[in-house]
């Protein structure tokens, strides 16, 4: 069966590393990009509609497809307005999951994060938790939640302190074993691989942790 999928947030390391994978997918005839700037050089097989996603709403008509893949977010140094966060972690997750719960689409996969617990005292762990439970209430038949830790991979955007970090933490990589395994970095190519294997599988499996996701990843290559 040849398929539609939906990207929310083509643009960021997970996300753009996801469509070139389905880019080369031959089960997939059709990706919708839904973002406030076009993407030069794209395939036909590519569909983008520009405008402000921040009201998601707006494109309800054309938010239709056999999957959904969200990979929103931002972080607390690129978007310090605590309102504005919230807005893009989980106003548009949330809102990607009610569009696809009223146009039919029967499976939807979210980038959440290590720690997300609608319960935290953390601002960033409770809105990450308090969207995974918003999503999660829309009851679509197939839903995969992602709890990666800090992800890796060559950004385009230059985040000195994030690199510093990333750094660090891979050298302390050796140290994390049994309980602070979920604690190593996941590469953005795995959880993007572990979106698709996800998305083509009978899996009912709705929280997906850390350490789940390099295994997943590493289930099955790309048919074609």
């Amino acid at each position: 069966m040849k398929k539609t999928a939906i990207i929310l947030g083509a643009t960021g390391l997970t996300g753009s590393i996801l469509l070139e994978k389905l880019l080369i997918d031959d089960r997939y005839t059709t990706i919708k990009l839904f973002s406030r700037k076009e993407i030069d050089g794209l395939p036909t097989k590519v569909k983008q509609f520009v405008g402000d996603i921040l009201e998601l709403d707006d494109f309800k008509k054309d938010f239709t497809a056999d999957e959904v893949f969200c990979c929103i977010g931002t972080t607390a140094k690129k978007t310090p307005d605590k309102q504005l966060y919230k807005k893009i972690d989980f106003g548009i997750p949330v809102t990607a999951a009610k569009l696809a719960k009223a146009n039919g689409i029967p499976t939807f996969l979210v980038i959440s994060s290590l720690g997300a617990n609608a319960q935290s005292s953390i601002f960033y762990s409770k809105t990450k938790g308090e969207m995974e439970q918003a999503v999660l209430s829309e009851k679509i038949e197939k839903t995969h939640v992602f709890q990666p830790s800090i992800i890796g991979g060559d950004r385009q955007e230059k985040r000195i302190g994030e690199k510093i970090g990333l750094l660090v933490i891979k050298l302390l990589q050796p140290l994390f074993f049994g309980r602070l395994k979920k604690y190593r970095i996941t590469k953005a190519k795995d959880i993007a691989q572990a979106m698709i294997n996800l998305a083509n599988s009978t899996s009912t499996k709705t929280i997906i942790t850390s350490p789940s996701i390099k295994l997943l990843a590493e289930e099955c290559p790309i048919q074609k």
